[in-house]
């Protein structure tokens, strides 16, 4: 099972592809989109759904895995990561793959075990589970492959389940 997660922004946007198979979960791929302060806003849009276009025909995910909207003080800013979330469905959708919406504080408590876990606390336990050499560079990346673990999780255990 191939998981793309991906933490959404619309200046950067972090994304993971990882692989799970039986019970060992890998990093395939992972890093930031760029879509530069110095673009308009359409423009940044349109370099999003273009990178992810192209990570998904690179991989061909099975499943998608987004953060879901975190509600703040900035209204503006929720609604600009909110147009980001929208590229990140009709990228989705475009290739026909399903795709899951994760609270900030749900995606923490599988990756970690506490929902109020520190953005550092996420980062070495993302490391662990997926058995990389360093934690990745880029906050978004991180954050992009928990997304993707505790989706992975979920899918473990609706599977288990059933």
């Amino acid at each position: 099972m191939k998981i793309l997660g991906i933490d959404p922004g619309t200046q950067v946007a972090g994304y993971g592809v990882i692989e799970t198979i039986g019970s060992k979960t890998h990093a395939i791929e992972y890093g930031s989109i760029k879509a530069g302060k110095n673009l308009d806003f359409p423009q940044r849009l349109k370099t999003i759904y273009c990178k992810i276009m192209a990570i998904i025909s690179k991989h061909q995910p099975d499943q998608m895995a987004i953060e879901d909207v975190f509600y703040g003080k900035n209204i503006k800013a929720a609604i600009k990561i909110g147009e980001g979330r929208g590229i990140v469905f009709l990228c989705a959708a475009s290739a026909n793959i399903p795709i899951t919406e994760y609270a900030a504080t749900v995606v923490k408590k599988a990756v970690v075990g506490n929902g109020n876990a520190h953005k550092e606390q996420v980062q070495e336990m993302v490391k662990i589970i997926l058995g990389l050499p360093e934690i990745p560079a880029s906050k978004d990346a991180s954050d992009a492959l928990a997304i993707a673990i505790c989706h992975s999780h979920n899918l473990t255990y609706e599977y288990k389940k059933s």
